[in-house]
């Protein structure tokens, strides 16, 4: 609900000088130490893998649209550990909650989006790139060139980038209570929605929007590729090949259930079901957790990322030698 007494604009909710405070986990006292410990170890294990994945991909002189897209990934999921997990380590130390900007909470809000949409976006590019690799094998060179697959790159950023370009602003120019607590540990959409001065669900229709964009439309076309493919798939005669087939899917598919799932619980809801301390228990999972499972369950279980470790390692092992 909205706060009481503020259903006239705030004068200041339009100063870009205003401050919102960001609570954290005020509430959680005891555990401050041990949850900051936690999440420190998990964001330098995640900054890491997925340096070692983008360095090895990097010096590799042939990168087969997999592991291009992989690369990709490791990127977005490193931005989006660096945009969000410092924040949550601050309102672990802070008493009381941090202060953030008008315009920081915007940048935030901004890039959380646009990238979470790159990878819903990049998640589309890599089921095609299964497709065509599994029902049309013979011109999988021809179809996945490098051409091809940097445009695909490039438009699931701007893709991203224009979406979340769009929330935020629709968000920010409404008015806001005179009271700027944000219950979480980031400036996350709903979080934000919850401070605007208005009993209508007016607001909630870009969210909406962004949703059908970034959520339901992706899904649909990695839906269409895995009717594609199980079609094909039955035409397979052969245990072995399918079972090789599967193998190929089984890592994206994990990863798409996990990043739709979460986002789905989060952001595809009424405003009145808000609860922030679900919310933000949700929020710690794909905020902090999934960046790490990604790589361990994709890049890692991914013959190709493998071996592209493996040679960067020895040549890193020759080196010292040398």
């Amino acid at each position: 609900m909205p706060c009481e007494s503020c259903m006239e604009r705030d004068n200041k909710s339009t100063d870009a000088t205003m401050e919102f405070l960001l609570l954290g986990f005020s509430e959680l006292l005891c555990l401050r130490v041990l949850l900051f410990l936690i999440f420190l170890v998990v964001h330098l294990v995640t900054l890491i893998v997925n340096v070692m994945i983008f360095m090895a991909v990097i010096m590799e002189p042939s990168r087969p649209p997999m592991l291009f897209f992989l690369c990709q990934l490791s990127v977005i999921e490193l931005c989006y550990t660096l945009v969000i997990v410092p924040k949550v380590l601050l309102s672990l130390i802070v008493v009381g909650g941090s202060t953030i900007s008008f315009l920081g909470c915007a940048a935030q809000m901004h890039l959380f989006v646009a990238l979470g949409g790159a990878e819903c976006f990049l998640l589309v590019a890599m089921s095609y790139d299964r497709y065509v690799a599994i029902c049309q094998p013979l011109h999988y060179v021809v179809v996945m060139s490098e051409g091809l697959c940097l445009r695909l790159a490039v438009a699931c950023c701007l893709g991203g980038f224009a979406v979340g370009l769009g929330l935020t602003v629709a968000v920010f120019r409404l008015p806001f209570c005179q009271s700027h607590r944000i219950n979480h540990f980031f400036c996350d959409v709903p979080a934000v929605l919850h401070l605007a001065c208005t009993q209508s669900y007016t607001p909630e229709l870009p969210l909406l929007a962004a949703c059908v964009l970034l959520l339901l439309l992706p899904f649909l076309l990695i839906l269409t590729s895995y009717v594609g493919i199980a079609a094909a798939l039955l035409h397979v005669t052969s245990t072995v090949g399918r079972g090789k087939a599967f193998s190929t899917c089984i890592s994206h598919l994990a990863i798409t259930l996990l990043h739709y799932g979460c986002a789905t619980f989060t952001y595809i809801r009424p405003k009145s079901s808000y609860s922030p301390a679900r919310d933000k228990m949700v929020s710690l999972v794909y905020t902090n957790v999934t960046p790490l499972l990604y790589p361990l369950i994709y890049s890692l279980r991914n013959k190709e990322i493998r071996g592209v470790l493996r040679r960067m390692l020895r040549r890193k092992k020759i080196a010292q030698l040398n």
